[in-house]
């Protein structure tokens, strides 16, 4: 196909897809939903027009910390556009220096190593979205706000898929001080920071970046592909104690991740555009935890990783530069990279609740602002998305009921502040006026972390506990991984000062849960085990860090009270597989009933649960359900060796059967048993809107085919 040929093609189908809205990516379910008092009027299974944008560092962060969610967004249909900040063009030699790969030794050429990068880059994602990596792309040059140009790459054969190249210089240095850098220019160690251009761009003029210049063009790319999703790499990863404070991911993601954050902000200021939720993703710091993903889709991500290195040193792309990242070539899964995917932030599952008279509340973060919905009673429409007052507020949101039926709301809050040196993070919550009443303002707790001096504000989002008498208690990890708390001395009372609880290499968001004791529960998971923290009565001080001899988990748990215990939710490393146990108070720890498989398909992410209803997501990213009274039986119950042992594959009796839909998502679902009797669940869809999935209050045999329910929209037109 000649080029000019390829370039009218190109806008013909970008014309195409602009008039149309974009792919449509269709989640469903078994049966219907038809709510009670509604009449024949039937939901409809959700259709979510998404568009997802990915804002990265260098070109691979996103084959490395972002997929499989990149590839399965690909594979679905939906709009993707991926940003890379820097060319990435580190000391400008393409050649693997692996223990089995030598190749030449190279003179230094940034310009053509970093041209290589893109081809790899563009072969991997024409890999993913045509299953060919030389299916062609258009390139051009945009002016951008910032007073720069940036390059745009169209895939000619799914235009939906682009990729933005803002060609800044990298730091060249994973931790080292260099003024040069996103770093030095987010610190104003630095006026202006200059482009490092490849050698095919079709960008021929040079440039350079103030701060608010990046600022303004990232917001610029906000703004032309108005994402629904959007997906950076950690603003926060902390810093290691063992190697002397030094960060634990590379200071360009952490440092463009904060500069994305400030266009986030001024994007939201914009009225000409969708809603939007914003998702985290770990870096290097999945090296030092257990894997996430299954064999196969480990395998599968890669593949992709494969065709980015040029493993097979074909010449398939014609460019003088090379069709890859020979660096990779070494190492292209990374170091245990490509067998994970975690999310820093947004794995609660605490996000809705159930107020006075019956009325559902759900809450997430769009547009850097905290969202609700409400539904009055079960078969009633849902209202909303509301937007509270006041910006700044992280992914992730947990909800409490009070004694009374009001409902507070608990998240994290960034301060961008006018300096380096200001900025930070807090925990915040609002609580209801009165029951079912509006929300008050934002209240603060602070953060027990003193100074982001060192690069941290690390916290995780906070887990909230309200004692039988309507204490609150609210826990969080701190970044130097150990567990604090502040609590009310009494009820609508003050906050007490932080305390520190104690624990050593604590991991993701602490989950809680009260028995129907009234004792309350805290874990958290380890990189080798999980924690406990435990109340022996409902009055006496809570007891830990308690060891639980639990085998590793992949971080993210849940906990949901089960009579005189709570029963904790998580995955198998390496497998994804979903397990459960049931804990209760004990001396010297809590004791644990047999670790059991709740069988189905292996998945990623946190596991809600709502009285018999599992939902998570699956391996093919969308989320998943199980019904724990289907008729296949009940969970198997396998031995637990020891505390570093691994749950054995035999077993007795069947396992629920999971439902697997079509939808992506973002953050964790959420779920509850409501009063009157329904199960319902509720996950963020990557169109930014709520959707729900109720399982009816209706009792039925052990052997009885379960009701079929399935994933809609909450809010209808």
């Amino acid at each position: 196909m000649s080029l000019l040929r390829s370039i009218r093609l190109a806008a013909l189908l970008i014309a195409l897809c602009a008039a149309t809205g974009g792919a449509i990516a269709v989640a469903y379910g078994h049966g219907t939903v038809v709510p009670s008092g509604a009449g024949k009027t039937v939901a409809r299974a959700s259709v979510t027009e998404a568009s997802v944008l990915h804002v990265v560092a260098h070109p691979d962060d996103d084959l490395f910390f972002m997929n499989p969610d990149l590839s399965r967004s690909v594979r679905a249909g939906t709009k993707v556009t991926t940003a890379y900040l820097t060319s990435g063009e580190s000391d400008g030699r393409n050649e693997a220096r692996g223990r089995h790969l030598k190749d030449p030794v190279q003179p230094a050429d940034r310009a053509s190593y970093a041209e290589a990068r893109q081809n790899g880059i563009r072969g991997a994602y024409a890999q993913m979205a045509t299953g060919d990596r030389t299916s062609p792309w258009v390139r051009k040059s945009l002016p951008t706000a910032g007073g720069g140009f940036a390059q745009v790459d169209v895939l000619v054969a799914k235009p939906q898929i682009n990729l933005v190249w803002l060609q800044l210089r990298e730091a060249r240095s994973i931790s080292g001080e260099n003024p040069d850098s996103l770093r030095g220019l987010w610190d104003g160690k630095t006026a202006a920071l200059g482009a490092q251009l490849t050698s095919g761009t079709p960008v021929k003029q040079s440039f350079s970046y103030t701060k608010d210049q990046v600022v303004r063009t990232v917001a610029q790319v906000l703004e032309r592909y108005k994402p629904t999703t959007i997906r950076l790499q950690d603003p926060t990863p902390g810093v290691s104690e063992e190697s002397g404070g030094t960060f634990i991911d590379h200071q360009d993601h952490m440092y463009g991740a904060r500069f994305i954050q400030a266009a986030t902000e001024r994007y939201a200021r914009s009225t000409d555009r969708p809603h939007f939720s914003v998702q985290n993703y770990s870096g290097y710091h999945n090296t030092s935890l257990p894997s996430t993903l299954d064999p196969r889709t480990a395998e599968e991500k890669l593949r992709y990783l494969e065709t980015y290195a040029w493993v097979d040193h074909q010449d398939w792309c014609g460019s003088p530069a090379g069709c890859g990242d020979r660096k990779t070539a070494a190492r292209p899964a990374g170091y245990r990279w490509s067998e994970s995917i975690r999310y820093s932030r947004g794995d609660s599952t605490s996000w809705m609740a159930e107020g006075a008279s019956g009325r559902l509340w759900a809450f997430a973060v769009l547009d850097g602002r905290m969202a609700y919905w409400s539904r009055s009673a079960p078969g009633a429409k849902w209202q909303g998305p509301e937007l509270l007052p006041g910006t700044g507020m992280d992914t992730g949101a947990t909800a409490a009921r009070l004694p009374d039926g009001r409902i507070a709301v608990f998240g994290t809050r960034t301060t961008l502040g006018a300096t380096a040196q200001d900025y930070g993070r807090d925990i915040v919550y609002s609580l209801q006026a009165s029951p079912n009443g509006a929300f008050g303002p934002w209240q603060t707790l602070g953060t027990p972390e003193v100074t982001d001096a060192a690069g941290t504000s690390a916290i995780s989002g906070p887990s909230v506990a309200v004692d039988r008498t309507g204490r609150i208690s609210v826990y969080v990890r701190d970044s130097k991984r150990t567990l604090r708390a502040r609590a009310q001395a009494a009820p609508n009372g003050s906050f007490g000062a932080w305390q520190a609880l104690g624990g050593a290499g604590l991991q993701g968001e602490p989950a809680t849960a009260i028995d129907a004791a009234g004792r309350r529960h805290v874990y958290v998971a380890t990189g080798t085990t999980v924690l406990a923290w435990i109340q022996q009565t409902p009055d006496s001080p809570l007891e830990g860090p308690l060891p639980t001899e639990l085998p590793p988990t992949t971080v993210p748990l849940s906990v949901s009270p089960e009579g005189e215990g709570v029963r904790l939710f998580f995955r198998g490393p390496g497998s994804g597989v979903v397990r459960t146990t049931l804990a209760t108070a004990g001396t010297p720890g809590p004791g644990l009933s047999p670790v059991a498989e709740a069988g189905g398909r292996a998945g990623y992410g946190a596991v809600s649960v709502a009285g018999p209803l599992l939902a998570g997501r699956g391996s093919a990213g969308t989320v998943s359900t199980a019904d724990m009274t289907s008729a296949a039986g009940t969970v198997r119950t396998p031995d637990v060796a020891s505390a570093a042992g691994s749950v054995s594959n035999a077993g007795t009796g069947g396992s629920p059967v999971w439902s697997e839909s079509r939808m992506l998502y973002s953050g964790a679902p959420a779920g509850l048993v409501e009063a009157a009797g329904p199960a319902s669940m509720a996950v963020l869809g990557l169109d930014a809107d709520l959707h729900v999935t109720t399982r009816p209050a209706v009792t039925v045999r052990p052997d009885a085919p379960s009701p079929r329910s399935m994933w809609h929209r909450a809010v209808r037109d």
